[in-house]
């Protein structure tokens, strides 16, 4: 036998991966990331600070260390450059509050049924899974998951151009926390947004808006996106982590509703998980495909050549692909003639 031996450690890597979330869930909610941050740096301080055993905690900051999370010098435990600017509660780009998504007893219940997914093709725990109905899941989603969104929404506004001042009509579907079409407002002033998205969920994005100032120039249009009128005509289309909940079919609907509700000479811009063609890489992006099969009926993460049919089938005839680094998703600009 050539090459290197065969190992076990990735199965056992692998299986053991759960460990690993639960070690980075405990950290955030003892807040040991924060605590590291503002100078308790040792087993004892950390304890003292949260309450707990200075046993626990060397044990838990042992594993941050291993995983990658800490470095540790002696015994002082140290943020790394990337715990400091998502793990540190102060951060503006803390993602801490995504556990509260992410790891929902209905998305970890999605995945504990994911061999019987696989024989479905689709979603085991329910008919439709996190796209049912106005589901309760997409408030907690627009709640945690708006600081992870700052950077892509602040990229997608950059693959626009034009003259800040440019009056821009905005259709913001499933708008969610609102973030895409508030990072919009807020570089084009003269612009108004319209936020489709469930009125519950619409309550978040109004939050955001106010938060941001641009709520004057934010309007909402309650309602699911397959039935309400989305009116118009806009000047851009704003698709952002929504197809990738469907089939290719339902994804052409709604692209041409996107086709019909922008004026001539608007555009349509899509934010997705887009693999390359091999649909393995890049691997943060592709593994999204996994997400879909275990949590909706029909998703997917489609290649570009998947959503160019899509978007040209409606209508478009001319589609850029548009790579967002350094996030694990890219863009795609169709325009209307």
């Amino acid at each position: 036998m050539t090459g290197p031996m065969p190992s076990p450690a990735l199965f056992f890597e692998t299986i053991n991966a759960f460990q690993k979330t639960e070690a980075l869930r405990s950290a955030i909610e003892l807040d040991l990331f924060t605590l590291c941050a503002a100078g308790d740096q040792t087993a004892e301080s950390l304890a003292a600070a949260t309450k707990t055993s200075p046993r626990g905690v060397r044990i838990l900051a042992d594993a941050l260390s291993i995983y990658g999370f800490l470095t540790k010098r002696g015994n002082v435990y140290e943020l790394t450059p990337d715990s400091q600017v998502f793990l540190v509660r102060s951060s503006p780009a803390y993602l801490g509050g995504v556990v509260e998504f992410l790891l929902t007893p209905q998305i970890r219940e999605s995945y504990h049924y994911l061999t019987a997914a696989v024989r479905r093709g689709g979603t085991a725990v329910s008919e439709e899974g996190t796209v049912s109905y106005d589901n309760p899941v997409w408030v907690a989603f627009a709640r945690a998951m708006g600081p992870m969104m700052h950077l892509p929404a602040q990229l997608l506004t950059g693959l626009i151009g034009g003259e800040t001042q440019q009056p821009l009509r905005i259709l913001d579907v499933a708008a969610g926390h609102g973030l895409f079409g508030i990072a919009f407002a807020q570089k084009y002033p003269q612009s108004q947004v319209t936020a489709l998205d469930w009125a519950n969920v619409l309550s978040v994005a109004t939050e955001n808006a106010e938060r941001a100032g641009v709520a004057d120039r934010h309007k909402l249009l309650p309602g699911s996106a397959f039935e309400v009128p989305w009116g118009g005509p806009y000047d851009l289309v704003l698709l952002t982590n929504f197809l990738h909940h469907f089939d290719l079919p339902t994804c052409q609907q709604i692209a041409e509703k996107a086709y019909a509700s922008l004026a001539p000479g608007g555009r349509c811009v899509t934010l997705e998980f887009i693999p390359d063609a091999d649909r393995i890489n890049p691997p943060a992006t592709a593994s999204f495909a996994l997400t879909m099969l275990a949590t909706t009926a029909r998703g997917d993460a489609y290649t570009y050549a998947e959503l160019e049919q899509v978007f040209q089938k409606a209508g478009f005839q001319k589609n850029e692909f548009r790579p967002l680094p350094p996030t694990m998703q890219q863009a795609v600009i169709s325009y209307k003639d």
